[in-house]
């Protein structure tokens, strides 16, 4: 037998608010006479000041917990008002089903959520801090403007495509000095391939015959007009996102240093070190073990067994998308480099293929992360890429042999006797 070590069962004074757009489910329980359990539901405005006037009426209760559902973004206005007065948890709807056999009504889930987070079945969402979260508006913001640049860049294209011109086919950055060049020259009217072609810079001026050939369209002024339209935008976009990353920079303040400690990882520049600080935070406290912190990020495969067999494909879940996005890209950029991770990516990648090298990769990255967040004065320090060949064991690699030669029938064994 062994201690167990759970809180107590009960939470004595609770709250749980079922959320939407215009309105507010409140149900509070609190201690009643001889044991019993006393509740009150109240339906509220989202409203400002009906959400304060809430908090007092909870706080006049004695209330020292409010649960409430991540119901799309209408979760904010109730926690932000409520985090500085309660101990206010968000909880993954996931983790709160209908339970089978009721009615489902706003009323029923408050009180059904409330009976739940008082015996202390849920576990809380993690929620940074404000000065994280607004730093976590920004970089999230600064993703979905590189998505629609990027998005508008496509439409570009097709329309050459509409237009018979193959600039992408022979250009690897239609947008680049080059490609700009010739997009303005067809916009101002030239149709000339050959006048086109000539202006090419640098390397892809070797390349004028087969750009006077991929040149060599029926662009019309219809082109033209859109293609203006688009260019304008794909110009609007990128000052926007500039603007966005000095608004960055200028936001990180105490976070610098650490910056600068994640940006010494290999694959992890300054701006994806922004932006997975801006998604965990820097309390690791909140994460005991790096395992917490991968489990979390869902770059640690399922555990799931019925009846002594695993079950399942042991995937990681879906997660963060905007973390896993970013550590997927470190993990790449590091799988470049003559480095531990560079070469921990290759010997994957050769047995179970590259998708799990990057998992592991990116997990090995957040572990580092850990690490450095947990002890301002720790410093990332390389193992290199011998690091594998240092610790191979030649007597290991015999045993596995006379493994698989045992496993195609062969009698071997290993040290036969003289």
């Amino acid at each position: 037998m062994q201690v167990e070590t759970d809180e107590p069962e009960i939470i004595e004074r609770i709250a749980a608010l079922d959320i939407s757009k215009a309105e507010v489910v409140c149900c509070a329980r609190v201690p009643g006479p001889r044991g019993q359990r006393m509740q009150e539901v109240r339906t509220v405005s989202t409203m400002t000041a009906a959400l304060l006037a809430l908090g007092d009426w909870l706080a006049s209760l004695g209330v020292t917990r409010v649960v409430m559902e991540a119901t799309s973004d209408y979760w904010r206005p109730p926690f932000y008002l409520l985090e500085d007065r309660f101990e206010t948890w968000l909880v993954n709807a996931k983790d709160v089903k209908h339970l089978p056999g009721r009615p489902k009504t706003d009323r029923l889930d408050a009180v059904w959520l409330c009976k739940v987070a008082e015996r202390q079945v849920l576990r809380p969402s993690f929620v940074p801090p404000p000065a994280i979260r607004q730093l976590r508006d920004l970089t999230r913001y600064r993703v979905d403007l590189l998505a629609a640049r990027t998005a508008e860049k496509q439409r570009v294209d097709k329309l050459l495509e509409d237009a018979l011109i193959k600039l992408a086919v022979v250009v690897s950055d239609p947008f680049g000095a080059s490609g700009r060049a010739i997009m303005a020259a067809l916009i101002a009217g030239e149709r000339d391939p050959a006048v086109l072609a000539d202006l090419a810079r640098g390397s892809l001026r070797s390349k004028t015959a087969r750009l006077t050939e991929a040149l060599t369209g029926r662009f019309t002024e219809h082109h033209a007009f859109l293609l203006t339209q688009m260019l304008r935008r794909v110009d609007a976009i990128t000052a926007d996102i500039a603007t966005v990353q000095d608004r960055i920079d200028a936001q990180l303040g105490e976070l610098a240093p650490a910056v600068a400690r994640l940006d010494a990882i290999p694959g992890v520049g300054p701006v994806a070190a922004q932006m997975i600080l801006a998604e965990i935070g820097t309390d690791m406290t909140r994460f005991p073990t790096p395992a917490h912190l991968a489990s979390w990020a869902r770059f640690a495969p399922g555990v799931n067994e019925s009846a002594g067999r695993k079950t399942g494909k042991a995937g990681t879940g879906v997660g963060n998308r905007y973390l896993a996005r970013i550590l997927g890209e470190a993990a790449v950029s590091a799988a470049r480099t003559d480095t531990f991770l560079g070469e921990r990516y290759r010997r994957i990648a050769r047995r179970r293929g590259k998708k799990r090298a990057i998992v592991a990769v990116g997990r090995s990255i957040l572990v580092i992360i850990w690490a450095l967040l947990s002890d301002e004065e720790a410093r990332f320090v390389d193992l290199g890429p011998d690091y594998y060949a240092s610790r191979a064991n030649p007597e290991r690699k015999v045993r596995q042999h006379v493994r698989e030669l045992q496993a195609l029938g062969y009698s071997v064994t290993l040290n036969p006797a003289a």
